[in-house]
């Protein structure tokens, strides 16, 4: 019995390791916050260039 609810632990933090938060909102002391990992450099116009690839002259 111990051996499964070992197992069991060791799948189940397997399976959440993979959880990514991208959204948070709220406030703090009268302050609001609201930050995102989604957020994309550019703006969908295709002009896009990673910063090395400019150095290298390919864009």
């Amino acid at each position: 019995m111990k051996k499964l609810t070992l197992i069991s632990i060791i799948f189940s933090g397997l399976l959440l390791s993979g959880c990514q938060l991208t959204h948070i909102e709220g406030e703090v002391d009268g302050v609001n916050i609201k930050a995102s990992t989604n957020d994309k450099n550019h703006h969908g116009n295709g002009s896009f260039c990673p910063p090395g690839q400019a150095k290298k002259g390919n864009c």
